[in-house]
């Protein structure tokens, strides 16, 4: 979004259309034009640093997991608690990004993600703090 298209330029994301010719009517040009992004939104770190976050998040989780086989306990259940959250959270907040219009709407449902992703890290802390695990009950479910 707030990047320069690189093979692209102005005059290539304008491009004239010919309209059809009628009778002796002379051709008629018309612009059109693809708007990329939002011109208050170019110059912003904010998008390249939450995409940086992201693959970094991503990074962590894929060494999260074979780690929280090899060394199963309590703070490995809470790191897995959290990054899952957050990467869920991310996740759907993309998703709520891409179909979800209109300012209203995307108020209640950026509200509704919060609570939802509040709900599942405080649900996944009361799973670990009171039951087996995330671990345990993952390691539990492979030996069925």
């Amino acid at each position: 979004r707030g990047v320069k298209p690189l093979f692209f330029n102005n005059s290539l994301l304008a491009r004239p259309l010919v309209s059809a010719r009628t009778s002796r009517d002379p051709p008629t040009q018309l612009a059109a034009r693809i708007h990329l992004s939002p011109a208050h939104c170019a110059g912003s770190k904010a998008a390249s640093l939450h995409w940086t976050s992201e693959r970094a998040l991503s990074a962590v989780l894929l060494g999260l997991l074979p780690a929280a086989y090899l060394y199963p306990g309590p703070a490995m259940d809470y790191s897995l608690a959290a990054v899952l959250t957050l990467h869920g959270h991310w996740g759907l907040g993309q998703v709520l990004t891409d179909y979800i219009h209109g300012e209203a709407s995307v108020k209640v449902a950026k509200a509704g993600l919060f609570a939802l992703s509040s709900l599942t890290f405080a649900g996944l802390c009361y799973f670990n703090y009171h039951d087996v695990g995330i671990c345990k009950a993952v390691a539990m479910l492979w030996s069925i």
